[in-house]
């Protein structure tokens, strides 16, 4: 398998599968010179951590970073950075019963057309365990980002519907996000979606959810104006991640639907500031970021793996049912939030490279 490796002068190869024995990551490009310790990393690896409530999986995960290379003294030295993480709680059993059987909306199917070999225990490479190495790389990105830009950067995301249930996105509250199981930034909502999210997970079944990522205190002009947009390289970041069937940037989709007027960022001067008194396009125009808060959003289909029986095929071509037991999230999309984080930092570092190496 080839392509596996994401970004331009900041980049990060990942390797290993579900069920191996460890997963990890390469990170090139990094600059020298910035403090990072594996405590630093494993604040963001905790957020994704499986296992920390009813509504996540109950595979129990340490995802305890061990930082292998490019560290020295506790600042990067310029060298690639590798990191390894244990897989610890594998239970490749469970898949013993359905290691002929296609799974219904995973890639087992299209994995085995491709390459003509299965991993059954837990997809293998398909598996979203590949998830904890984007957001090991992610946080050397964000750690990297806050140093260049300074306090005023920060990158957040929320929970903003699960399922059939949204939220009052006017009620955004950074600091609510971290308060509920479900990274959702409006305390309202948390209740409903805990009674809705239980009835999905009692029933055998599961729900998608869409994420928004904030990122502030960017500065203008990171992207370029045809092949390499900021807006270009954050939804393929973001559609790379498992299970991610939809990215927008600002009002996305939703700008189909506006006026030429509802749709218009008008842009003042205030006092010497130039602002923007709407934010429709996400902070990015023209593939090149305003300055303005970067807003992205992504939908995450429903966990494919349910108890509830699906009509599927064998890999010989025979006609079959498939229940697929063992630990899965009733919603994935839950977890999905820091990953989301970790892609969207890799891209704007990546972004904001480019932009030096240019324009100095």
């Amino acid at each position: 398998m080839s392509f596996n490796t994401f970004g331009k002068i900041f980049r990060f190869t990942t390797w290993g599968e579900s069920h191996g024995p460890a997963i990890g990551c390469v990170i090139d490009g990094c600059p020298p010179n910035i403090s990072i310790s594996e405590s630093d990393i494993q604040k963001d690896m905790d957020r994704r951590r499986p296992g920390q409530s009813k509504f996540t999986t109950q595979r129990k995960e340490s995802d305890k970073v061990n930082i292998l290379s490019g560290v020295f003294q506790g600042k990067t030295t310029g060298t690639p950075i590798s990191i390894l993480i244990y897989n610890e709680d594998k239970r490749s059993r469970d898949y013993e019963s359905i290691k002929d059987k296609f799974r219904p909306g995973h890639a087992d199917f299209t994995y085995f057309k491709k390459y003509g070999i299965r991993d059954f225990r837990g997809g293998g490479r398909q598996s979203a365990r590949e998830t904890a190495s984007r957001v090991a790389a992610g946080s050397i990105a964000k750690i990297v980002l806050k140093k260049i830009i300074g306090p005023k950067f920060k990158i957040i995301g929320g929970v903003t519907q699960l399922g059939v249930l949204g939220c009052n996105i006017n009620n955004w509250n950074d600091s609510e996000i971290r308060k509920n199981p479900f990274y959702c930034p409006d305390k309202n909502s948390v209740k409903i979606w805990e009674k809705y999210l239980t009835e999905i997970r009692k029933s055998g079944s599961s729900c998608g959810a869409v994420i928004e990522v904030r990122a502030r205190g960017i500065p203008v002009g990171l992207g370029a104006p045809i092949y390499s947009k900021l807006d270009t390289d954050i939804a393929a970041a973001l559609m790379s991640i498992n299970a991610v069937k939809g990215v927008n940037i600002g009002a996305g989709m939703g700008s189909a639907f506006l006026s030429g007027e509802e749709n218009s960022d008008e842009i003042r001067n205030a006092s010497g500031r130039i602002k923007f008194k709407s934010n429709k396009a996400g902070g990015i125009l023209g593939g090149i970021s305003s300055g303005q808060e970067i807003i992205s959003s992504f939908a995450v289909k429903p966990t494919s793996s349910i108890l509830n029986s699906r009509e599927t095929v064998t890999k010989k071509g025979k006609n079959t049912k498939i229940s697929v037991k063992g630990r899965h999230d009733p919603c994935v999309g839950i977890r999905a939030v820091p990953i989301g984080e970790a892609m969207i930092a890799c891209v704007l570092l990546d972004h904001f490279l480019m932009n030096r190496a240019q324009c100095g």
